[in-house]
């Protein structure tokens, strides 16, 4: 099981991601993409680099909007397997 991060941790990692939100246990952001299907194509993709990682997002799509949100359910809220996902997607050539 992964460890939790403290809230100061947290902040620290936050502060490097942009548009992430903390909410509760959680952090996420949305995506507008240029059509649905490169919605389908991000999120997809983001399917691909959270299975490698083994660690799985809430993915939502909405036409050509996504929204991620990212948590350690295992460990009960943010470790730093949720941040380093996030700099994986923020690393994406398609937004």
């Amino acid at each position: 099981m992964r460890e939790r991060l403290s809230d100061d941790a947290i902040v620290a990692r936050l502060d490097k991601l942009d548009g992430w939100e903390r909410e509760d246990n959680t952090i996420s952001k949305s995506f507008k993409l240029e059509s649905f299907p490169a919605a389908l194509i991000f999120a997809s993709t983001v399917g691909h680099l959270a299975e490698a990682a083994d660690h799985h997002p809430d993915i939502l799509i909405q036409y050509r909007n996504v929204t991620l949100t990212l948590s350690t359910h295992s460990a009960g809220g943010l470790t730093a397997m949720d941040f380093d996902l996030a700099e994986q997607i923020e690393g994406l050539p398609i937004k």
